[in-house]
């Protein structure tokens, strides 16, 4: 999710696809996404911190663009199952349920190769953008 600085800030990159990248940040610029979430079991491998409320990012485009500024707002570690509703309906991606949530996630990841249990800790990341490439 998060790697190095840049203009004395960490990067965010979403998504593992382009188009998938490019959804993600639409959602984001268009204030419909305030929220990701990440499996801190293979998301943070490398040794990566997790977010901190106050924190700000880089979000970088498929070309590592910067593309917008956004600021934690709400940082939070809790057990995949225990993901609740209201941060499904804050991701912005089409989920209306932590059930919802849970389904796409699961398939999401092991399309990656991992797979997700009941008892895996989930990083769940709100935010709020405050300022786009635009502004």
């Amino acid at each position: 999710m998060t790697s190095e600085s840049t203009d004395g800030i960490r990067t965010i990159e979403l998504g593992n696809t382009n188009e998938f990248r490019d959804e993600l940040n639409a959602l984001i610029l268009a204030g419909k996404k305030r929220a990701t979430a990440g499996a801190l079991e293979w998301d943070y491998e490398e040794g990566e911190p997790v977010e901190k409320v106050g924190e700000k990012f880089a979000l970088l485009d498929n070309y590592g663009n910067a593309i917008a500024t956004i600021q934690a707002t709400r940082v939070e570690i809790v057990e995949f199952i225990n993901v609740p509703d209201d941060f499904a309906l804050a991701e912005g991606e089409g989920d209306l349920s932590a059930d919802d949530f849970r389904r796409s996630h699961s398939q999401y990841w092991a399309s990656d190769g991992y797979k997700v249990r009941d008892d895996s800790p989930i990083v769940l990341m709100y935010f709020e953008v405050l300022r786009d490439a635009g502004n």
